[in-house]
């Protein structure tokens, strides 16, 4: 027979050359050894120290003593380089050849067979056949392509020489290693028998090429090792190596995995290895054959599943690596089952005895690890295709049937076992058997609350059971598919028509619809919920029946457990919440089915929304941020459901209500948004979706400068002043802030100081003081109160509107009203407001020629008019359907009739919301005049008790600031709402225009509202109105845009304008023309000014209304001063000229002052034109 193997403790003492080591081996192992060893001894060394001498004299004096030492020294003496020459010569002969082997120049003719020859041979006669036998293997092996084949030579096998040849061939290859690769002599030892004996020997006396030698013979591996001979053989020679080298097994098998070649003897290393320290929890074989198949290697995977695909094919043999990895999971399998325990049901009568021992649970110690097995076998059955025996199948069963302890890892084992259930139904064969699983189910259900509890777990198998329920019921297999996949954490092909049989047992036997949605209520809601709680919870199953309608159906109220569930939430959010809410809302406002239009669901009650939202100190810590948001998501959805499907509503008899506006007002709706804007990563799409609700239901909520001036509160000042200010919290108190407003004008110091500190404040710190802010703010308009703190209190107001804009409003309108008002205590609601915006600007006249309060009246009047358009468009939709009923029943006659009200009640909503936007515009425009007569309800704190002489000085007051005034601050910031509303829509501008307003407004809106370019869009419909007034406002209109844009259109308009003029003088009366033609000849000039290719066009109109003013002077014989020929002394004449115009077109008769008119026209028209000159 062979000899003995090399044992792992001498490969090491090689490896390390431990001389001590060595010294203690028995002398077969050392007989091995000798090559490497004599070598060691005789040569020259490169290590030249002392420690090194030591050694070596040991080393020879082990050697001293071994007989077969000679035999070696003998071969070792022999000249190589000769020999390595005739090799060579050798090999380009066989190559001449073509490979036949007629002539060797190493072997003369060999008399006997070539053990013979070997035993006869001296030492050189020996390596020479030696040496010509492997290169014949050597050559053989890169001629065969791949093909594997077993050479019988005599010289490998023969017992009695195996040692001498391997001293031979370990010599060859230690002294013609460029001849003689080691990697390439591996190769070719595979290819006779005892090959991996001779191979662990040339590793073993060469140990460093052990990671070489490994990685050649994987590298060359088969992908499929069991397959063939070779591949089995090669496995076997590798297994060897790494007995040899148990330290290496692990690096070897990784090798394997990398080149994905011979699985087999990845498991098979697997099989051998003995780790120091066993894991108590996973064996070292479930591990690695688990990292294989569900690793994220989808290569690796496809690989190893071919190895057991293809094993399985193979009929039983124990020899087969497959085989012996299954027997060995069986065993560690049965290892951890609970004790023995019988498939029969046991009968009434022996209850007590057998429930005891019969059902005896899992060990605690074993959970882990049952856990892997099932998650291992799921992926070899699943993913590898491995078909179980009848042996696997029932232990696999009796398994997957245990009970484990309530612990986390207790719950996730029954919840693994289940779905192992679901998705390899044919484990459950005979009655028996099913018998088993039912009773283990009832089992589960009766235990899960208990489970929970005593393993602190939220994610339990309840949840799931009650989810996997629900499907069945529902039919969505594909969900359950899905579910299963996810909790075993593997994409494993389920065939939707597997589950017939366990959705049979599910909704017949053990979960019928009503036990589903009756233990549903009673399921306890997560607490703490979000999205770090992974798994099947609660949530998903109340999700999956409210989608059902399942409680509707059953008339279970599941409200409370939602607005519970609603209420024990954090970040970051769940995803389940938000299609939960919607789904819940839909189930509020949809009947189940159209036989019972009563079964609905209870919407949430006012009160509970309101605790939510109350400021109370210690309700503020009961709720979270991500609670506030949800019920605010869930009233915003619901409003706007309900005014989504008014129709559907109509018919129902019990209607669900809209909440109150009182509780809406509650709500610091945009102190929520802001709060959400800086959560958006935790919040998922909470944000966007509360966003889009906003812009549709409180379009006040989201104007666009709104958004701007919360940069800046949000942007890097703010931080600076934070840096600055040492404690969050303020030291002045509302009191302190009241009293310094009633001094504000011996104290202003002393407010500023508060007013100052109070802006280094957060937004919702300052929201304490809005109260104390806007009831004062009456007080700011007396005369003399310092700009300055009137500036920071439009600063603080700001703030604040960032955070309360609702309340705020309401506050500042009712702090603004008039004294008048103010005394009769009249208070103004938000719903006044939205109903009559207009509200707003009847507030004391002061505020008109104080800037920085008007800046604050225009943001709350353009907030109420956008709040007052989705005000009066949910109120349509709403009644809608009222108006709709009334009309059928009274129509029931007429056909086609009922639409028409519908349209009529759009179009007074719309005539409404114009009237309401323009009546606003003209207020304002009033506002923008500069003197007290033209407006009367401005100032008037100038007037009181004095007479028309103070009326004087407060225009001459405004005119002598020039650009520096009040008004002129208050026009800006007018202007400057008025743009946005013109591009808002374009409509207001149109129909304000179409209103008229004083003319000596033109040049500022003109100038100062940038959109008013839209107005030469309408121009010529203006021009078209029968009513003189207009047609002149609108030529005064086109004067002024001329001159502001000189475009293309400006000019065909101008143009059209003139040709208008000209029809007029040929149809008006007399009076008319005077009416039409003096105020509008002057607006000439700014036409001629803007487009000077319109003079011919102007002079001739100019001559015509002349000719026509100079014939009616005539007929009453009026003698006219000719003044046409004094243009010759224009220079001189023209201040005269003007100068008498003056005086006389008092007394003057119409026609003679409009023949003055047109001269000074003709005057100006010049002038313009030689100073442009």
């Amino acid at each position: 027979g062979k000899s003995k193997n090399m044992s792992p403790y001498a490969f090491e003492a090689m490896q390390k050359v431990d001389v001590a080591r060595l010294a203690a081996l028995s002398d077969p192992e050392l007989r091995l050894l000798l090559p490497c060893l004599v070598r060691m001894a005789l040569c020259a060394p490169a290590d030249q120290s002392n420690a090194w001498a030591q050694d070596k004299k040991l080393i020879l004096r082990l050697l001293s003593g071994v007989e077969a030492v000679n035999s070696i020294v003998a071969l070792l003496s022999v000249d190589f380089h000769a020999l390595e020459q005739d090799a060579r010569k050798e090999q380009q002969l066989r190559h001449k050849a073509g490979g036949s082997n007629s002539e060797s120049i190493l072997v003369s003719q060999l008399q006997h067979g070539l053990t013979l020859e070997f035993e006869h041979s001296d030492p050189l006669r020996r390596l020479r056949l030696a040496l010509s036998e492997l290169l014949a293997i050597m050559n053989k092996v890169a001629d065969s392509n791949g093909e594997f084949f077993l050479k019988s030579s005599e010289l490998f096998e023969s017992p009695v020489y195996l040692e001498e040849v391997a001293d031979v061939l370990c010599i060859l290859q230690a002294e013609l290693p460029s001849l003689l690769p080691i990697i390439e002599v591996a190769e070719a030892l595979l290819h006779v028998r005892n090959g991996e004996w001779f191979m662990c020997l040339l590793v073993a006396n060469v140990p460093d090429s052990f990671s070489e030698v490994c990685r050649g013979l994987i590298k060359n591996g088969e992908r499929q090792d069991e397959e063939s001979v070779g591949g089995r053989r090669r496995t076997e020679a590798l297994r060897q190596l790494c007995q040899m080298n148990p330290s290496q097994a692990l690096n070897i098998r990784a090798m394997v995995v990398e080149e994905c070649h011979l699985p087999g003897l990845g498991v098979a290393l697997t099989l051998d290895y003995k780790p120091d320290m066993a894991d108590e929890a996973v064996s070292p074989l479930v591990s690695y054959v688990s990292g294989l198949l569900l690793g994220t290697n989808g290569k690796v995977r496809t690989w190893f599943s071919m190895f057991i695909r293809n094993g399985q094919q193979r009929k039983r043999e124990s020899s087969s690596v497959l085989w012996q990895m299954r027997r060995q999971l069986l065993l560690e399998l049965v290892a951890i089952l609970p004790r023995s325990r019988s498939t029969h049901v046991p009968n009434d009568t022996d209850m007590d005895s057998e429930s005891s021992s019969g059902y005896s649970g899992l060990r605690e110690e074993h959970v882990v690890k049952a856990s892997a097995l099932l998650r291992l076998y799921c992926a070899l059955m699943g993913i590898a295709g491995l078909r179980p025996t009848d042996e696997e199948a029932e232990q696999l069963l009796q398994l997957m049937t245990s009970r484990p302890p309530a612990t986390p890892a207790g719950v996730r084992f029954v919840s693994l076992s289940f779905c192992k259930l679901l998705a390899f139904p044919t484990l459950v064969s005979t009655p028996e058997q099913e018998q088993l699983m039912v009773m283990w189910l009832s089992w589960m259900i009766k235990e899960e609350e208990y489970f929970e509890s005593a393993a602190g777990v939220s994610a339990s198998f309840g949840e799931m059971l009650l989810l996997v329920a629900m499907y069945f019921h529902s039919n969505q297999l594909s969900a359950i598919i899905e579910l299963v996949c996810s909790t075993l954490g593997m994409k494993i092909a389920i065939k939707p028509s597997s589950l017939s049989k366990m959705k049979t047992i599910f909704t017949q036997e053990i979960f019928t619809e009503q036990v589903v949605t009756a233990h549903a209520v009673r399921v306890a809601v997560t607490n703490n919920l979000s999205a770090n709680i992974t798994g099947f919870l609660p949530i998903h199953c109340i999700y999956q029946l409210l989608r059902s309608r399942a409680f509707t159906k059953h008339k279970v109220s599941i409200k409370d457990w939602i607005f519970r569930q609603l209420c024990e939430t954090t970040t970051p959010l769940h995803t389940q919440l938000l299609p939960l809410i919607d789904v819940y809302i839909n189930s509020i406002l949809t009947p189940a089915s159209k036989t019972n239009p009563e079964a609905t669901n209870q919407p949430i009650t006012e009160q509970e929304i309101l605790n939510v939202f109350q400021d109370g100190g210690k309700a503020r810590s009961q709720y979270t941020i991500t609670t506030q948001l949800l019920i605010l998501y869930y009233i915003l959805s619901y409003e706007e459901a309900l005014l989504a499907n008014t129709k559907t509503l109509a018919l129902m008899q019990k209607k669900p209500k809209s909440y109150s506006p009182a509780l809406m007002d509650q709500i610091p709706i945009k102190h929520l948004i802001r709060q959400a804007q800086g959560l958006q990563q935790e919040l998922g799409g909470l944000h966007s979706a509360l966003l889009r609700l906003l812009a549709t239901n409180y379009p006040h909520l989201c104007m666009v400068e709104d958004w701007i001036s919360e940069e800046e509160v949000t942007g890097t000042l703010p931080l600076l002043r934070k840096m600055l200010l040492t404690s969050s919290s303020c030291k002045y108190s509302q009191t302190q802030l009241r009293e310094a407003f009633q001094n504000v004008l011996s104290g202003g110091p002393g407010l500023l100081r508060i007013l100052e500190h109070l802006t280094l404040l957060s937004a919702s710190d300052l929201i304490p003081y809005a109260e104390a802010l806007t009831s004062s703010m009456g007080l700011l308009l007396e005369d003399g109160v310092s700009r300055r703190i009137i500036q920071t209190v439009n600063k603080l107001w700001m703030v604040l509107n960032t955070v309360m804009p609702r309340k705020l409003w309401v506050m500042t309108v009712n702090a603004l009203q008039p004294l008048v008002k103010l005394l009769r205590q009249q208070r103004y609601t938000q719903n006044d407001l939205m109903v009559d915006p207009l509200i707003v600007l009847r507030c004391d006249s002061r505020v008109f020629r104080c800037p920085p309060l008007m800046d604050i009246t225009l943001h709350m009047l353009n907030g109420y008019l956008l709040a007052s358009k989705a005000y009066l468009n949910a109120h349509l939709k709403e009644t809608a359907e009222f108006e709709r009923q009334a009309q059928t029943v009274s129509n029931l006659g007429l056909s086609g009739q009922p639409d028409t009200p519908e349209v009529t009640r759009e179009e007074l909503k719309n005539a409404l919301l114009a009237a309401q936007d323009s009546a606003a515009v003209q207020i304002l425009l009033e506002v923008c005049l500069p003197s007290v007569q033209s407006a009367p309800g401005i100032p008037m704190r100038k007037q009181v008790g004095d007479t028309g002489a103070g009326k004087g000085a407060q225009g001459e007051r405004e005119a002598e600031g020039g650009l520096l005034s009040d008004l002129r601050e208050v026009q800006c910031l007018i202007c400057c709402l008025l743009h946005q509303m013109f591009i808002a829509d374009p409509n207001i501008a149109k129909l304000v225009h179409f209103q008229g307003y004083p003319q000596a407004l033109l040049p500022l809106t003109v100038a100062g509202i940038p959109s008013m370019h839209i107005c030469l869009d309408f121009i010529p419909e203006l021009l078209a109105q029968p009513q003189l007034e207009k047609q002149i406002f609108a030529i005064q209109l086109l004067s002024h845009l001329c001159t502001q844009y000189a475009l293309p259109k400006s000019l065909s308009v101008a143009r059209l304008a003139i040709s208008v003029m000209g029809t007029l003088l040929t149809v008006l009366t007399r009076a008319k023309r005077f009416a039409f033609f003096m105020p509008t000849l002057p607006c000439l000039v700014s036409f001629c000014k803007a487009f000077p290719p319109l003079f011919d066009d102007v002079m001739s109109l100019l001559i015509q209304v002349g000719q026509v003013s100079a014939a009616d002077v005539t007929t009453k014989a009026r003698d006219i001063d000719p003044l046409i020929p004094q243009e010759i002394r224009l220079s001189e004449s023209k201040y005269s000229l003007r100068k008498r115009s003056a005086e006389e077109l008092g007394r003057a008769d119409p026609d003679v002052q409009l023949c003055y008119q047109i001269e000074a026209t003709f005057m100006d028209i010049i002038s313009s034109s030689t100073q442009a000159l």
